[in-house]
C-alpha cells in the first residue's frame, strides 16, 4: 500500500504542476531569452557596423567645430556682445600632459580603458542606485558617449538619444583607437566660457597653453566638464577649487598620482584677470536660454536683436554703483509700456559674481507689497480719499508698528499710503481677506509662493525684482498685463529670420477707476510720502520698500511710459546700516530715471476716479428718471414724454384740461368733469397712477428727497493673527 500510495504522489507531482512543469516553463524562457538576446546582439552589431562604416574620418572630426556663434545686439542694432566657441592650438595626444589625461579619466570615466564605449558595470550600478535609492539614475555617460553627444547629438535627455548616443560610441570605439578618442574629446570638449578644448580653456584661465598645465590646473579644468558655469573659476573660485579638490581626491584613490601630488592647493593658483565681462551680460544670461524655446535646433551662427538700450544699461550700471552700500549689493530691472527690457543689472559686479539678483534672487518686499493690500481695497470699494485711523492694532497676537513708532489717527488713504502706515495696511488686508490680498498679486504676476499670515500684508513673503517690477508696469500700462521680454528676434548671419516676438494679449487686471485710483496714491508717495527721493522734475507714481533691521530696500515707479524696480540688501541677508528704501533705492531710481525718460513727453497720470455705478451715491436723476428711458415728473411736477425735449411752460399734453376731439377718449357712460367745470382730466388717473408711481409701493419709485453726502468710511476693524512684521 506504501509502495502505491508513493507511486501515486509520484504521479501527481509530476504532473502539470509539479516541478517538472516548473523546469519546463524555465527551459523554454531561457531558450526564448537566449534567442532574443542573440537577435537583439545580431541588431545592435549590425547598427554598430553600419554607424562605423557612416563616420567622418579622423581628419573630418578633427577639422569639424563645436559650439554656435551667437551675436547680440542693441535694440538700435549695435553689437553688444559676441559668445561662441573660442579654440586654441590643436594638441596631439602626445603634447597634452598626461596629468590632463589622468584627471579628465578620474573624474569623468575610471574605466575609460577597459570598456568598449558603454561601461555595463557603471550602468548596472546606476540603475540599482535608482531602484534602491531616489528612483533617479544618475550620469552614466562614458566620455566616449560624451564625445559622440557633443559630436552628433543634441543634449535631450529622451530614450531614442541615448540610445543613438550608445551606438555612436560603439562604433566609435570600432573605428578608432582610444588615443585618439581621448585626443578628440580633450580638443572638442566646451570648459565654459565660450572656450573648446583645453589649450583654449587653459590660456582663458591661466593665461598660458595647455602644454603648461600642472597638476592642481589640470585638477580645476577637468572639474568643469561637469557644470561649466557653475565651477567656472571666473564666476566662483571658492565653487573651481571644491570642484578640483574632488578630482584630486579621485586622482589619488586610482593610483594616478601620487599622495604627494594630490596635497597641492588649487586656490593658489593664479588666474587670469577677465576684463572682458560687463553688467550687460545679465541680460544675456537671463535671454539667451529662452533660445532653446523660441528656436527649432540649429548650428549655425546667429544674430539676436534684443530690448536692451546701450545708453540706459550704462546709466543703470551706474546708478546702482555709485548709490549702493557698501557691502550691498543691488539690482534694477527697467521695462518699456509693452514689457520690453530696457535695462537689467543684477548686481554691482558681473565679474566678481554673476548671480543675477534681478532675476533669480528671492528677497522680501517691505512696504512695496503694500501695493497689492491697497489695489484689494480700492476693488472692494475704498477712495482715495475715505477715512481710516491709524492707531494701535491687534491681529490675533500680531501687533504691527509704524516705522518711527508714532500714529496720526483719523487720516483719509491716501495720506496712510503716501507715508506708509503698516497699521491701515494690517486694518485693510484684514477686512478685505489675506487670500485676497494674495490672489490680487498672483493676478499681477508674482510667481513665488504667497503667505496668507496676517504679516503678508507688509511684505513678509518673498519675490524676485523682475516680478515686482512686472506688477508696477501693469499699472503704468492701465491696469493691463504687461509680459517682460528680453528677445525682439532672431536672425541667420544671412538675414533670413528664424524668430520675431509677437505681443501677447493683454487682459484687464482692475477696473478703470482702481487703477486711477492705485497711481493717485502711488503719485502722492513721491510727491510728498517716503518716495520723495525719487522725484525727477516730471510725473512719478511708486513705492518704496524697507524690511525687517534694514535687510532689504525697495523702490519700484513709473514715469513716462517707463517702469523700474530696484532692490539693495546683502546676498547673507544681513542688516545694512542706513538702508531704506526712501534712500538708496529711491535715489538710484531717480539717477536712472532721468536719463531714462529724458527724450520721452512729460505724461501727467491719469487719477480721476469714474467710480462704477455701483459705488455711486444716487442722484435727483436716480430719483426722478431719465427723460430718454421713460415718462418721468420733472422738478415742477410736469409729466415729460419720452424722447421728447422739455420746453418750459409746455407740457406734451394738459394733465387737467380738454384733449383735443381727435384724441379725447371714448368711455361708456358720462364723460368727467373737473371742479371748474371742464370735460375732465386728459389722462385717467388709472395712467397717472402708473406714470407717476403712485400705484407702486413708496419704497420703490415714489420720488425721495435726496440723501445727505455719504458719510466717510468708518476705518477697518481690527482682527487678529500672528507673524513677524516688516517696516516702512
Amino acid at each position: 500500500m506504501a509502495k502505491r500510495g508513493s507511486r501515486r504522489q509520484g504521479a501527481r507531482s509530476g504532473g502539470k504542476g509539479g516541478p517538472t512543469g516548473w523546469k519546463r516553463w524555465l527551459r523554454r524562457l531561457a531558450i526564448w531569452g537566449g534567442v532574443l538576446a542573440l537577435l537583439g546582439a545580431l541588431f545592435l552589431g549590425l547598427a554598430v557596423a553600419f554607424a562605423a562604416r557612416s563616420l567622418p574620418t579622423y581628419s573630418e572630426l578633427k577639422a569639424s567645430q563645436t559650439g554656435q556663434t551667437i551675436v547680440v545686439r542693441a535694440r538700435d542694432g549695435t553689437e553688444i556682445v559676441e559668445l561662441g566657441p573660442s579654440y586654441g592650438e590643436w594638441l596631439d595626444s602626445s603634447e597634452i600632459p598626461q596629468v590632463m589625461k589622468d584627471a579628465m579619466i578620474s573624474v569623468e570615466d575610471r574605466r575609460y580603458r577597459s570598456h568598449p564605449g558603454i561601461d555595463p558595470y557603471g550602468l548596472v550600478r546606476a540603475l540599482w542606485v535608482a531602484v534602491t535609492g531616489d528612483g533617479r539614475i544618475s550620469a552614466t555617460s562614458t566620455i566616449t558617449q560624451q564625445l559622440a553627444r557633443n559630436i552628433f547629438l543634441n543634449s535631450n535627455r529622451t530614450l531614442d538619444r541615448k540610445l543613438r548616443e550608445a551606438v555612436l560610441a560603439l562604433a566609435l570605439e570600432w573605428k578608432f583607437s582610444k588615443e585618439q578618442i581621448l585626443e578628440l574629446y580633450l580638443n572638442k570638449v566646451y570648459f565654459g566660457g565660450g572656450a573648446y578644448g583645453v589649450d583654449s580653456a587653459s590660456r582663458k584661465f591661466f593665461s598660458h597653453p595647455a602644454t603648461e598645465l600642472s597638476t592642481a590646473e589640470a585638477a580645476i579644468i577637468a572639474g568643469l566638464v561637469k557644470a561649466p558655469s557653475r565651477y567656472s573659476p571666473t564666476a566662483d573660485v571658492d565653487a573651481a577649487v571644491g570642484r578640483a579638490n574632488v578630482v584630486l581626491r579621485l586622482m589619488r584613490e586610482q593610483g594616478r598620482i601620487s599622495a604627494s601630488e594630490a596635497n597641492v592647493d588649487p586656490s593658489a593658483v593664479k588666474l587670469k584677470e577677465d576684463r572682458g565681462q560687463n553688467s550687460v551680460r545679465y541680460f544675456t544670461d537671463w535671454a539667451l536660454p529662452q533660445l532653446d524655446l523660441l528656436l527649432p535646433e540649429t548650428f549655425e551662427p546667429i544674430e539676436v536683436w534684443t530690448t536692451i538700450d546701450v545708453g540706459m544699461q550704462r546709466a543703470a550700471t551706474a546708478a546702482i554703483k555709485s548709490n549702493t552700500p557698501d557691502g550691498a549689493q543691488g539690482a534694477l530691472v527697467s521695462l518699456d509700456r509693452d514689457g520690453a527690457i530696457l535695462a537689467m543689472v543684477g548686481g554691482t559686479d558681473y565679474v566678481t559674481t554673476n548671480y543675477n539678483r534681478a532675476t533669480d534672487a528671492v528677497r522680501q518686499p517691505g512696504s512695496a507689497w503694500k501695493l497689492f493690500v491697497y489695489l484689494s481695497a480700492l476693488e472692494a470699494g475704498y477712495t482715495p480719499e475715505d477715512r481710516v485711523v491709524d492707531a494701535p492694532v491687534t491681529i490675533d497676537g500680531w501687533s504691527p508698528r509704524n516705522s518711527g513708532g508714532s500714529f496720526a489717527g483719523e487720516i483719509d488713504l491716501r495720506t496712510a499710503f503716501a507715508y506708509s502706515k503698516n497699521t491701515v495696511a494690517a486694518q485693510l488686508g484684514n477686512e478685505v481677506g489675506f487670500g485676497t490680498v494674495a490672489s490680487m498679486a498672483k493676478r499681477f504676476g508674482i510667481t513665488t509662493p504667497i503667505s496668507t499670515y496676517p504679516a503678508m500684508v507688509l511684505g513678509s513673503s518673498e519675490v524676485r525684482v523682475i516680478d515686482m517690477t512686472r506688477a508696477f508696469a501693469a499699472i503704468s500700462a492701465g491696469g493691463n498685463s504687461v509680459e517682460p521680454y528680453g528677445i525682439v528676434k532672431v536672425t541667420t548671419a544671412g538675414g533670413e529670420t528664424l524668430y520675431q516676438h509677437e505681443p501677447p494679449r493683454s487682459t484687464p487686471l482692475v477696473p478703470d477707476y482702481v487703477t486711477a485710483g492705485i497711481t493717485d496714491l502711488l503719485q502722492t508717495t513721491v510727491n510728498t510720502g517716503t518716495g520723495r527721493a525719487a522725484q525727477i522734475g516730471r510725473p512719478v507714481a511708486g513705492k518704496t520698500g524697507t524690511t525687517n533691521s534694514n535687510k532689504d530696500g525697495w523702490f519700484l515707479g513709473f514715469s513716462s511710459g517707463i517702469t523700474t524696480g530696484v532692490w539693495m540688501g546683502r546676498d547673507d541677508a544681513r542688516a545694512v546700516p542706513g538702508l531704506q528704501g526712501g534712500r538708496a533705492p529711491a535715489q538710484a531710481f531717480a539717477a536712472y530715471m532721468r536719463y531714462a525718460v529724458k527724450d520721452r513727453p512729460v505724461e501727467k497720470f491719469d487719477t480721476e476716479l469714474q467710480l462704477p455705478e455701483w459705488q455711486l451715491e444716487p442722484d435727483d436723476e436716480y430719483y426722478y428718471g431719465d427723460p430718454d428711458d421713460y415718462y418721468y415728473i420733472d422738478e415742477q411736477g410736469n409729466l415729460i414724454e419720452p424722447g421728447r425735449p422739455e420746453q418750459p411752460g409746455e407740457l406734451p399734453f394738459p394733465i387737467e384740461g380738454e384733449l383735443p376731439p381727435a384724441d379725447r377718449p371714448r368711455q361708456p357712460g358720462p364723460a368727467p368733469t373737473n371742479e371748474a367745470g371742464g370735460n375732465g382730466q386728459a389722462a385717467s388717473d388709472d395712467f397717472l397712477d402708473r406714470a407717476t408711481g403712485r400705484d407702486e409701493p413708496q419704497s420703490r419709485t415714489a420720488p425721495q428727497p435726496p440723501r445727505a453726502a455719504p458719510q466717510p468710511a468708518p476705518a477697518p476693524q481690527p482682527l487678529r493673527l500672528p507673524g513677524p512684521a516688516a517696516e516702512e
